[in-house]
């Protein structure tokens, strides 16, 4: 990305963070220390038994551990970098570090929200077609769904990487943020930001139109396969195994659609700073205690590793 330079006449950010009080500096390191050690623990410690445990080999346990992994990576591209600004005081971050950073951040992202959507599918083809869920949901189909999400997410984060970074930044090099995000990065340009701003807001709606119509889809489907369930423990059991993935999809779509479907102007980096700490940080970690908690394979898998190593 060394090409990028030549563009502008900015060759470092500033990153801004939360607050450049000593005593709230040393609280909050902690906090997204303790955050980012839970999240690492839960999506390295679902995605490692979902590998040992064979009765875990199913298509929606390699969608859980694809989207352990893509939380993992997104919080990743972030984290250390916030916190090693926060150890030291040193809040500049290079050009080409802050598109590589954004780079990877929209790469995950865009993937989880594709990943979610086939995770849905996978639900409605378990819950309204039993009978043909493991002939449809192969090993092949389900490798092949994973792939294209990534897929997704190259070309979208290329697209956004290519259009902000080739805009002019001659004048404020402060980002009013904790990391290289695309609205924040937006507003310090020169350029006339109006075509890249709404290519920003097309794109994202696409991707998250597309992947929520494939939800509702699913789900609408589920929904008419349960009210065909005649018995209450059957009902139960085809909503429990939904439960998790419909409350996952609601926080994460509920912060990305707040964050990026809409103009600059209508942003306040402040509030845009704390919707950015929960879908960054706080649902990467929640994922996993959200998928485990309430499933009893996970569960029995957990205690029967626990009792193997015991052993």
């Amino acid at each position: 990305m060394a090409f990028m330079e030549n563009r502008t006449e900015v060759n470092e950010f500033i990153l801004v963070g939360f607050t450049d009080t000593p005593e709230y500096q040393v609280l909050l390191f902690i906090i997204f220390t303790l955050i980012y050690i839970i999240t690492l623990v839960g999506n390295l410690g679902l995605v490692t038994l979902i590998w040992m445990e064979s009765t875990l080999h199913t298509p929606m346990y390699f969608f859980l551990s694809s989207l352990s992994l893509v939380d993992l990576g997104s919080s990743s591209a972030i984290i250390p970098k916030m916190l090693a600004g926060i150890l030291t005081g040193d809040k500049i971050i290079s050009y080409n570090s802050c598109a590589t950073q954004m780079f990877f951040f929209v790469i995950f992202v865009t993937t989880e929200n594709y990943l979610l959507a086939s995770m849905a599918y996978d639900r409605h083809v378990a819950v309204s077609k039993p009978l043909h869920y493991s002939t449809i949901m192969s090993s092949k189909m389900c490798l092949g769904l994973t792939i294209s999400c990534y897929v997704c997410g190259s070309v979208n984060s290329s697209i956004h990487i290519g259009f902000t970074f080739s805009l002019s930044f001659c004048s404020s090099n402060i980002v009013n943020h904790f990391f290289c995000d695309i609205p924040p990065i937006l507003t310090l340009s020169c350029s006339d930001i109006h075509f890249t701003e709404l290519l920003v807001c097309v794109i994202g709606a696409f991707n998250m139109a597309f992947a929520i119509l494939i939800i509702v889809v699913s789900y609408l489907s589920i929904f008419i396969a349960i009210l065909r369930i005649r018995s209450t423990e059957g009902r139960q059991k085809a909503f429990f195994t939904c439960a998790s993935h419909i409350f996952a999809v609601s926080l994460f779509y509920g912060a990305t659609i707040f964050m990026y479907l809409q103009p600059s102007s209508a942003h306040s980096m402040e509030k845009d700073k704390m919707i950015s700490v929960f879908y960054t940080m706080i649902i990467p970690m929640l994922n996993p205690l959200v998928y485990s908690l309430r499933n009893k394979d996970v569960k029995n898998a957990f205690i029967k590793a626990i009792r193997k190593k015991n052993y």
